[in-house]
């Protein structure tokens, strides 16, 4: 080969060295700017469609602002607080105002409430009768177990008169000896909540949490009743207070009170849960 061939190969040669070093930078480039800048943030759950809201409708949104949501479910109403305060989670949703306030006094916990979400209130179901003015004398009646849920079954079976309570009931200890009055002598089966829904062809009626109602695909429509939802029994998302001026938390909290989250919602299958109060005014 002479010089000048040999001249007209070497900068070829060097040339394509530095296209192709300069496609594989921006190449990396590019790769580091779509996945370094999601940052990946667990939340805790409970079964039921909180999770659901989480991943197919709150992450989306968030995802703009450089998050996504992953779920971690927890099978009692104890751990999602505990993982949030240890820093095993990032958030939590789960939970109404009142069972969360009386927690963390309780356990003397830093956790913070962000904002409220959507909410599926508590059900009357029977595969027995159509109406509650049916429910005879000596009816066996399921009710959960656990204090947070059995204050507000209560309180539903008091609002529909079937049971007035003795005082007001404390979220965190409530129990059948609330009961003042049981003028239709019924009978309580306790449950823990997620069996609920499979005591229906035992019992006459059953009162079932909105999230384990979900779970079972009962349908909210044909409840004997349903709660009327008061504000503070509204889910919320919490998150460890040291965190409640990150960057996170402000993204967060803006998409849950977007006008993009709002229609999200009334374009999803959690249509019909309760809104937030503020969503009105």
């Amino acid at each position: 080969m002479d010089k000048k061939k040999q001249w007209v190969v070497g900068i070829t040669v060097v040339f394509a060295f530095f296209v192709l070093t300069a496609c594989g930078s921006q190449g990396d480039e590019a790769g580091a700017e779509s996945n370094g800048n999601v940052e990946e943030k667990e939340v805790g759950v409970a079964p039921g469609p909180y999770g659901e809201m989480t991943t197919e409708v709150i992450s989306p949104l968030l995802e703009e602002k450089g998050y996504q949501l992953t779920v971690q479910e927890f099978n009692d109403y104890v751990q999602p607080n505990n993982a949030l305060d240890g820093g095993q989670i990032d958030a939590n949703l789960f939970q109404h105002s009142a069972y969360f306030e009386q927690f963390i006094a309780d356990n003397d916990l830093d956790l913070v409430k962000l904002q409220e979400v959507p909410t599926l209130g508590m059900g009357i179901y029977s595969e027995e009768i159509n109406d509650l003015d049916d429910l005879s004398q000596g009816a066996t009646v399921s009710v959960a177990n656990d204090a947070v849920n059995l204050a507000r079954t209560l309180q539903v079976m008091e609002d529909n008169d079937l049971i007035t309570i003795d005082g007001e009931v404390d979220e965190t200890q409530a129990s059948i000896d609330d009961i003042d009055e049981n003028p239709k002598n019924l009978e309580f089966k306790t449950l823990d909540a997620a069996q609920l829904s499979r005591s229906l062809n035992n019992v006459d009626t059953a009162l079932i949490p909105g999230n384990f109602s979900w779970s079972a695909d009962l349908d909210p429509d044909e409840a004997l009743a349903l709660e009327d939802l008061k504000e503070e029994y509204k889910n919320i998302i919490a998150i460890p207070a040291s965190e409640e001026n990150s960057d996170f938390a402000q993204a967060l909290d803006e998409v849950l009170e977007s006008q993009d989250f709002k229609d999200a919602i009334e374009d999803s299958k959690f249509k019909d849960f309760e809104k937030p109060a503020f969503w009105e005014e």
